[in-house]
């Protein structure tokens, strides 16, 4: 018996997660069937373990982690260009900022 995770996002914030054990040898398919989510994959909708793309014929290992991604409404080059214009500068960055340092030279005699 093997034990996977099946993943499924059905919009933002949204996450289904079911813990399956299935028999030696199941493939992803075997996986969404258990997890009543095949439908879904059969409408466009890609898979993939471990967030590499998948086919349904995929045969799982234990702790593998099925994942069931739903296509962007919007893309992610537009979005930035979107905020960019209603900012109107660049964000700031997050993390450390560097200080600047400036070099002395000391006065020779």
């Amino acid at each position: 018996m093997i034990h996977v995770e099946v993943v499924f996002s059905s919009g933002p914030r949204q996450i289904e997660l079911k813990a399956l054990t299935l028999p030696l040898g199941s493939c992803v398919k075997d996986a969404l069937l258990g997890a009543n989510l095949l439908a879904q994959a059969q409408q466009g909708l890609s898979v993939g373990i471990w967030g590499r793309k998948s086919t349904l014929g995929h045969v799982l290992q234990d702790r593998d982690r099925v994942e069931v991604y739903r296509g962007l409404i919007v893309d992610p080059k537009e979005a930035r260009r979107v905020r960019y214009r209603a900012h109107g500068e660049k964000l700031p960055r997050k993390g450390v900022k560097r200080l600047q340092t400036r070099s002395v030279t000391e006065p020779s005699d």
